[in-house]
């Protein structure tokens, strides 16, 4: 059987799916991709199903080697350079790894993290139902943590199907949309502050929360609630007046209030953002809300259409280099060596 080795890989890599759900009421952790558009697309690619496990890669370099046959992977998500043996592939793009063959991923340039989907996907044994990854909790396979150097990954042997790129809609810009509550009348005139200030994302951040940056929120009534659920994508001010944004590690329950939730379908957006970059928020209405998740989902579905064949020829650049391209080699100065004779034809 094929295995896909990590041979190095950025911190914050984990194998994720859709997640875990049914039993928020337990205190189980959701956990699964930060961007599902681009976990989806990475399947997509492969004929695998939309939301099977990938590998969720942080946005520094990380190198992944064939071992035991050929592997084939997609890659979505941030906008980075890639390629195996110095021939570059694009991101959006499916591409196989022959036995032995690295792919090197370089740092993002765009966006935060990168998805690379195995064709067959990643196998392990599913935890409540799901393959993906929580350190804190110690959940996941086929391994509860992070990816690290040497781990291996037992996969499919590549099929002999042709490399695949995807079509997908241009990334939204804009003020991040939100819906505002479940606690918003905590806040009374820090409201129009959230909302008409610009936001950054701290570098403290993690899968478990987003720090965010800027001027302080004050409450009403004091940072102290009952403890009462949360949502992926709530926004909960603690005591210092800097929101936190709930990301999919987070606890299914907290007691601060929250001033406002991402929707969903900017959820992926919102976490592509890189630490630093100025951002807005944007309140909209529950039913606004609901009808671009209605749009979400038909896109979602609608990838397996977006498919198509690359098209893009994979140069051997070392049998290029040793080639004699040109054809026999002529002088500059000696015209003998590359005017044709003209015959008497010609001349007439």
């Amino acid at each position: 059987m094929s295995k896909l080795i990590v041979t190095s890989v950025s911190p914050g890599s984990s194998v994720q799916d859709v997640g875990r759900f049914g039993a928020q009421r337990y205190g189980l952790v959701p956990s699964g991709a930060v961007d599902r558009l681009a976990m989806a697309a990475a399947n997509a690619l492969l004929g695998n199903t939309l939301f099977a496990a990938t590998i969720e890669l942080g946005p520094l370099n990380s190198v992944f080697t064939a071992k035991g046959g050929a592997v084939r992977v997609s890659l979505t998500g941030a906008t980075r350079p890639a390629d195996i043996a110095g021939t570059p592939f694009n991101v959006n793009t499916s591409v196989t790894l022959a036995d032995g063959e690295s792919l090197n991923l370089g740092v993002a340039r765009a966006g935060t993290f990168g998805y690379l989907a195995i064709e067959g996907g990643v196998r392990g044994e599913p935890m409540f139902g799901s393959l993906a990854v929580n350190a804190r909790a110690g959940l996941g396979s086929p391994y509860p943590r992070p990816l690290q150097a040497g781990d291996e990954l037992l996969v499919a042997a590549a099929s002999s199907a042709n490399e695949k790129r995807i079509d997908l809609p241009a990334p939204a810009e804009g003020p991040i949309r939100v819906v505002l509550g479940p606690q918003d009348d905590e806040f009374g005139d820090a409201k129009e502050l959230f909302l008409s200030s610009e936001w950054k994302i701290s570098a403290t951040s993690d899968r478990m929360g987003y720090r965010l940056e800027g001027p302080v929120v004050k409450h009403l009534h004091g940072h102290n609630i009952v403890s009462d659920g949360t949502v992926n994508g709530s926004i909960q001010v603690p005591g210092n007046g800097q929101p936190i944004v709930l990301m999919p590690d987070r606890g299914t329950s907290g007691g601060y209030p929250k001033i406002a939730t991402v929707i969903s379908t900017d959820l992926g957006r919102f976490g592509q953002t890189q630490p630093g970059r100025a951002f807005r928020f944007k309140a909209i209405t529950m039913a606004e809300a609901q009808a671009e998740y209605r749009a979400f989902a038909e896109l979602l579905q609608s990838l397996p259409g977006r498919v198509h064949d690359s098209n893009i020829l994979m140069l051997d650049i070392k049998a290029l280099l040793s080639s004699n391209v040109a054809g026999v080699a002529v002088s500059a100065t000696d015209d003998n060596t590359w005017q044709a004779p003209q015959t008497a034809d010609a001349q007439d």
